[in-house]
């Protein structure tokens, strides 16, 4: 069947890169790049080395996680305006920079049920928040866990709820990482670039995390929040209990390359949208596993899952703050 080329204008698609522009990266650095080819009605993902974040993800594994994020969100908005997406992932080994081909199609007569599926999480885009609040303590019931396995399955990723002895574990390991960066210079200044302390300076930012967005202080709680004060003074955000014992979820691929970090972002951002539908809110956590002495330790030795890319903290709680995002005009090229 010959291919039905959809008419799309500059407007139409300027809408869907900035649906995708709300997906989640590392420090907010939107490590993304678009380009919109009219003759074909296709669109390009590249990753902007610019926006990498290098002490803290030196491999670029949360660069292509953080571009794959915003993929899947470009295929929800498609699919919420008719649109079919062909993905191919690193249509070109010559341009590791082009992280992903996506044609877009009229959808068919007959939508699908994954059609249908991708469109119900449109209105979650704009409600998916990273939030750092304290959660309650009632457990996200089974059914609604089962659905964010099966969200990170169709990615092709594996999303696994960790048993409580593992739980332990990971929290000491969050604890080590939180203490070995704290007295990491680099660390800090990288921290420091991505983020904006000062009324005025959170106010007018485009990218990273403004002060607004930072987590409350720990009075109890194990809760896994990084801070993003790194010792600088900022504005009194209040200290609050959180949870004791915090509910935790490993993403993870079977391989470790930069097509498995791709899918697994794919897998993040569906697995983040469905929890907002479900009005479950959440944050990721990397410190462990930005540093390869600790990463290797974050794997639960009972399972089948070799390498662990994400680790979120999920629960109920209060949505946090939209965090800033460049404008559509700075990340489009339009040919």
């Amino acid at each position: 069947m010959p291919r039905t080329i959809p008419t799309l204008d500059v407007p139409a698609v300027t809408a869907l890169i900035e649906a995708a522009t709300a997906a989640p990266s590392l420090h907010n650095a939107q490590p993304w790049r678009f380009r919109f080819l009219r003759a074909t009605s296709s669109i390009e993902l590249y990753s902007d080395e610019r926006r990498a974040v290098p002490y803290a993800d030196p491999q670029g594994r949360a660069l292509h996680i953080g571009c794959g994020a915003s993929l899947f969100t470009l295929r929800v908005a498609c699919a919420d305006v008719g649109l079919d997406p062909k993905v191919t992932l690193l249509p070109d080994p010559a341009r590791p920079e082009l992280l992903a081909a996506v044609r877009l199609d009229a959808q068919p007569p007959q939508d699908t049920q994954g059609a249908r599926d991708l469109a119900s999480l449109r209105q979650d885009i704009a409600r998916r928040h990273t939030s750092r609040h304290p959660f309650a303590p009632t457990l996200v019931p089974e059914p609604v866990r089962d659905a964010l396995r099966d969200a990170a399955a169709c990615e092709g990723a594996e999303l696994l709820f960790p048993h409580p002895w593992h739980v332990d574990a990971l929290l000491d390991l969050v604890q080590d990482a939180e203490s070995q960066n704290a007295h990491d210079p680099e660390q800090i200044a990288e921290v420091a670039r991505w983020t904006h302390v000062g009324a005025a300076p959170s106010d007018t930012a485009v990218d990273g995390v403004p002060e607004f967005a930072f987590a409350p202080r720990r009075r109890s709680g194990a809760a896994p929040i990084r801070d993003f004060a790194t010792g600088r003074p900022v504005a009194d955000r209040g200290r609050l209990d959180f949870e004791q014992v915090p509910q935790l979820a490993l993403l993870g691929t079977a391989e470790d390359s930069p097509g498995d970090w791709l899918q697994v972002g794919q897998a993040l951002q569906h697995v983040l949208l469905l929890a907002t539908h479900h009005d479950v809110v959440a944050n990721v956590t990397t410190e462990a596993l930005e540093r390869e002495d600790l990463r290797w330790a974050v794997r639960d030795p009972l399972s089948a899952m070799p390498y662990v890319q994400v680790m979120l903290r999920i629960g109920y709680g209060p949505a946090g703050p939209r965090s800033p995002r460049r404008p559509v005009r700075d990340v489009l090229t339009v040919e």
